[in-house]
């Protein structure tokens, strides 16, 4: 619909197509209509029409999360939505990538920073500086120099919590039903990641082989692997009485609730920390215990990585806690004489 420039005293005729917006300047409105109408029809149109290609920000954030949502896992989806959705608060969502320019973008992630985290600043950085990247490779005419790749803020992080094993027993025996003991279990045996116990499906464990399928999305390209761990005997004989009381054909672990896997377990972990009266940890926590474990036992970094299921190498160094291997070494440093 044509609507009128107060300030070049015009009509200006505006088509979306493709979601590229074309505008054009017209001395009535009539002729705006016209041109409209043609361009809808897919008229070729003579001189002097000019057609301004123009991608908006809402058009790019468009496009790109509807790349996304069929691409990556719901949690990374959401997390792209709500990135844009702030963005799209703080600048016009009819302003012109064109127009878009570094400071935009670092006034932005500025007020991130502040009012939110240094962290949740990067990580909608990093965000749109994919997005941008995709839109430079994949639209056409997409300007290629990222407005998006600006400074990073400053991030303040506090080391994760790694309970002893001692505590873990404890919190153990103070699990709400046999089904949560079987799970942690599960989380210590298998060093799982949180969803990859709550979407476990009962036909992802062989029994006769004694293994289990872990199905994971932390992969560079979002895809989803699986990868086949062997179950300990202790662990296969508490599955295995658990399948025995289970009614649930599908899930192994099902929210009561409604017979469906969890999605989180707000505040569950906090409670039966606070019962076994020991630090609150996370479920998270309890894999680098598990490889805390494995590195005391001297398992090798090879079979390490193989059981956390790390693609890099660098990874599963993290978990291991730099700390135990400088012990000896700090151990040497001088003792003055008494």
């Amino acid at each position: 619909m044509p609507f009128y420039n107060k300030s070049r005293k015009c009509w200006v005729g505006a088509v979306c197509i493709n979601y590229q917006k074309m505008q054009k300047s017209f001395r009535t409105k009539k002729e705006a209509i016209e041109w409209e109408s043609r361009i809808r029809k897919g008229e070729t149109l003579p001189p002097p029409y000019n057609q301004t290609h123009i991608i908006s920000l809402h058009d790019f954030a468009t496009r790109y999360l509807d790349y996304s949502k069929a691409k990556h896992s719901k949690k990374t989806y959401k997390e792209k939505v709500h990135t844009f959705r702030v963005l799209l608060k703080s600048l016009s969502p009819e302003k012109n990538i064109l127009e878009l320019h570094k400071g935009d973008v670092l006034e932005h992630l500025k007020n991130q920073a502040l009012n939110r985290s240094g962290y949740a600043a990067n990580k909608d950085r990093k965000n749109l500086v994919a997005a941008w990247n995709w839109a430079a490779e994949y639209i056409e005419d997409f300007p290629s120099k990222n407005p998006f790749k600006t400074a990073k803020f400053a991030e303040i992080r506090s080391h994760r919590y790694i309970p002893s094993l001692d505590d873990f027993w404890k919190v153990l025996s103070q699990a709400e039903s046999d089904q949560d003991r079987v799970m942690l279990l599960c989380y210590l045996h298998l060093a799982a990641r949180r969803n990859e116990i709550f979407c476990l499906h009962w036909q992802d464990i062989d029994f006769n082989h004694r293994k289990v399928k872990l199905y994971t999305r932390k992969r560079r390209d979002g895809s989803l692997e699986y990868d086949w761990l062997p179950l300990t005997d202790l662990l296969f004989q508490e599955l295995s009485e658990h399948r025995r009381r289970s009614d649930n054909h599908e899930w192994v672990f099902p929210n009561p609730k409604n017979n469906f896997p969890y999605v989180t377990r707000l505040k569950w972990m906090k409670r039966i920390c606070t019962a076994a009266d020991v630090k609150p940890f996370g479920l998270h926590s309890i894999r680098h215990l598990t490889a805390s474990i494995l590195i005391q036992q001297k398992v090798s970094l090879i079979d390490i990585q193989t059981i956390l299921r790390h693609k890099n190498i660098t990874t599963t160094q993290r978990y291991l806690h730099r700390l135990e291997g400088i012990r000896g070494i700090v151990a040497k440093l001088p003792i003055p004489d008494k």
